[in-house]
């Protein structure tokens, strides 16, 4: 009679064992996780930077005679002066039209050209930028203290915007160093990732895990490398008109480029600009140049984006829009990759169940 009781009992015991022991592990992951949560934004951006960069990795070692720590450190330590270089020049000219700024406020030397007659002439904004701007270089004390509040919260928003890019800046170079260990240590962590996703994956972990590989590549050639080429394109042509802090404005396309965002949103006051101060022809040459720039991505994003991976090209370019949009600069990485994983799954698995349904329908035919 007490044999039934001391299964059950045993049974319980065990049940309570058991979760006792998954409430402690899920505890160690949470916590683990709550203690790596400051570094994941820059480990993940060093991840990927090392996984779309590993074929020049490997070139870049075999014409150095297999010297992967000097290759790894060139790759890092090069790409994080590259970009510290524009950086600090770039800085350096806004602290000094910051501070000649400031010395013409306090003498009350700071003047506004006034605008010239084709400005009123500009479809839709015309007369209402002509009025502004009349009255700005007419008496500009008088007309900052009437938009004072105006001018105080554009002023935030772009203190704000500032420190957000220097952040992110600071952020990738970081994951650029870390890039470098990746890179270092290639072999041993792919073999570790290709343990975890057989243990967790079984007999598709090595195609899930090239299509990731694949997927990270071309979001990184088909998105952030067209946003560089239309931030380096907008730099350009602004430096030969003599736009003033151009290479701000061009860092300013590169991250609506990343957003998926029409260039122009940026570019648009620019000519405007342009056709005030330049004649009409260089106005003209500037504004189908900076068109060029907006649809540029139009005519390489499907040559590049999704190429050799086997998701359409849509499904990529929305995960990486969505991901984004969820997780920031890093989601558009991880959006691509995870929406192209559920995707292959989805399809693999109408695919498998294909056989099945054919071979009832004959069944019942017979």
């Amino acid at each position: 009679m007490n044999q039934p009781n001391r299964s059950q009992n045993t049974a319980v015991v065990q049940a309570i064992e058991i979760a006792i022991r998954l409430g402690i592990i899920f505890l160690i992951l949470a916590l683990c996780l709550q203690i790596l949560s400051p570094f994941i934004s820059v480990i993940v951006g060093g991840a990927i930077i090392a996984v779309s960069i590993y074929t020049p990795f490997l070139l870049l070692s075999k014409k150095m005679g297999g010297q992967q720590k000097w290759a790894a450190t060139l790759i890092s330590l090069g790409g994080a002066i590259v970009i510290i270089i524009p950086i600090v020049l770039l800085s350096s000219s806004l602290i000094d039209s910051a501070s000649d700024l400031g010395a013409h406020i306090a003498q009350g030397t700071l003047r506004i050209p006034a605008p010239s007659e084709s400005v009123s002439s500009w479809p839709v904004i015309g007369e209402k930028v002509y009025t502004t701007w009349s009255a700005a270089s007419a008496n500009l004390e008088s007309f900052v203290g009437t938009h004072y509040g105006q001018f105080s919260t554009v002023g935030l928003k772009l203190v704000s915007l500032a420190a957000g890019v220097g952040l992110g800046l600071l952020q990738f170079i970081i994951s650029l160093l870390i890039a470098g260990v990746f890179l270092l240590n290639a072999d041993s962590i792919t073999l570790a990732l290709k343990k975890f996703a057989d243990r967790l994956l079984g007999k598709d972990a090595q195609h899930l895990l090239t299509l990731s590989t694949s997927t990270t590549r071309s979001v990184a050639i088909g998105v952030l490398g067209i946003a560089a080429l239309q931030g380096i394109m907008a730099g350009l042509g602004m430096m030969l008109i003599g736009v003033p802090a151009a290479g701000l404005i061009a860092l300013m396309v590169l991250v609506m480029a990343i957003a998926q965002l029409p260039p122009l949103l940026v570019l648009g006051p620019v000519i405007f600009y342009v056709f005030s101060v330049e004649s009409t022809t260089i106005s003209m040459a500037f504004m189908i140049w900076c068109i060029v720039i907006n649809f540029t991505d139009m005519v390489l994003k499907p040559l590049l984006l999704g190429r050799g991976v086997e998701a359409p090209m849509l499904i990529i370019l929305l995960g990486a829009i969505g991901g984004m949009l969820l997780l920031g600069i890093p989601g558009l990485f991880i959006g691509a990759i995870v929406l192209a994983l559920g995707y292959t799954l989805f399809k693999d698995w109408l695919m498998s169940q294909e056989p099945e349904v054919h071979q009832s329908s004959v069944e019942q035919d017979s």
